[in-house]
């Protein structure tokens, strides 16, 4: 073969196979349910809790976080359809407050079956109980249920080298709620630690990370006068393994 027929074939290979290469994957972060910290920034919504700022700030590093593995993030308002989900690769749900409708649990367990991914993080009952955020029904067909609020009140956290992370990370342990089923992947940082995170593999493909501690998600390197936590790198592997298929 000579220069022009290797050239031309290679340029039939790109034509016919890089869109599909190169396709960037889709973060889809549900702000429609009395999220108590996430919203589109778009939006500029500033609160006491979270002013403009620091919402720029946290949306930064997730958006940076999603970048570093081809995926770009978007931001629904309404209730969550099959549509919307469709060309969704990572539903990413974070201290809602308000419930799914049945409707919405059984699109979500639909999606899951079907290859999609969930990053779900449910705080202590100060911020939402489980009597006013039903998450336990999208879950608990996987195996994973939330619980109670934990008894450990260690101060700091961490996340051992493994499946999930590519290293150890020092990451926030600073009250959580208790996450029952899946397998731990994070841990307090007490003799005998307890764990506030776990993972599952869906038949089917689909991937669920369930946390019961928000710092890390919400890119909180200091607190209590600890100033080492590594949310960054945490997350950004956390996401890498969620949307690696």
């Amino acid at each position: 073969m000579n220069t022009k027929s290797l050239l031309t074939s290679i340029l039939l290979l790109c034509a016919c196979f890089g869109p599909n290469l190169l396709a960037q994957k889709k973060i889809l972060v549900d702000v429609a349910h009395g999220q108590k910290f996430y919203s589109n920034p778009a939006d500029k919504i500033s609160t006491e809790l979270v002013p403009t700022q620091r919402l720029e700030y946290m949306t930064g590093e997730l958006t940076k976080n999603a970048a570093a593995h081809n995926a770009s993030i978007s931001y629904i308002k309404t209730a969550i359809t099959a549509e919307s989900l469709s060309k969704t690769d990572l539903l990413f749900i974070h201290v809602p407050s308000l419930k799914y409708s049945a409707d919405e649990c059984t699109i979500i367990k639909q999606y899951l079956e079907r290859g999609g991914s969930l990053f779900i993080v449910i705080e202590e009952d100060y911020w939402a109980t489980l009597d006013q955020v039903n998450v336990n029904d999208i879950l608990s067909p996987f195996g994973i249920k939330f619980s109670t609020d934990s008894p450990d009140k260690t101060v700091g956290g961490h996340a051992p080298e493994g499946k999930i992370t590519k290293k150890k990370y020092a990451i926030p342990f600073h009250g959580a709620r208790l996450v029952e089923g899946g397998k731990p992947f994070a841990f307090s940082n007490k003799s005998e630690p307890s764990s506030f995170a776990v993972y599952t593999e869906v038949k089917g493909g689909g991937k669920i990370i369930a946390m019961g501690e928000a710092m890390a998600s919400l890119y909180m390197t200091s607190w209590q006068d600890v100033n080492n936590y590594e949310c960054a790198p945490f997350m950004q592997d956390v996401i890498g393994w969620l949307l690696k298929k």
